[in-house]
């Protein structure tokens, strides 16, 4: 098991929801991104919010790489609970820090 994983998994600062999501989270690949739904979905909910608000709190970041989840209609999405400024731009920067060159 490697490093992140473990941590999440004996972290008793997060609850069963949040590490379901961030657990789900680490199999997505750096350089790919996912949708807020379709993780949902691999978790089994129905709430894409819910996966949202879980990824506010992520207090692995960015070793848990919440900057890889976007939102439904191809749009970056928030990060860090922020839609714009700032926040965005370091989503943004993640992004194509992990994409092949």
């Amino acid at each position: 098991m490697n490093d992140i994983r473990h941590k999440v998994m004996q972290s008793t600062d997060i609850t069963p929801f949040q590490r379901w999501v961030y657990l789900a989270l680490l199999d997505v690949p750096a350089g790919a991104t996912i949708t807020y739904g379709e993780l949902a979905r691999r978790i089994g909910c129905g709430s894409a919010q819910a996966v949202g608000q879980a990824l506010k709190r992520n207090p692995f970041a960015p070793e848990v790489p919440y900057h890889r989840v976007v939102a439904a209609d191809g749009s970056l999405g928030g990060y860090n609970g922020m839609r714009k400024g700032e926040m965005i731009e370091r989503k943004r920067q993640l992004l194509e820090e992990e994409m092949p060159k």
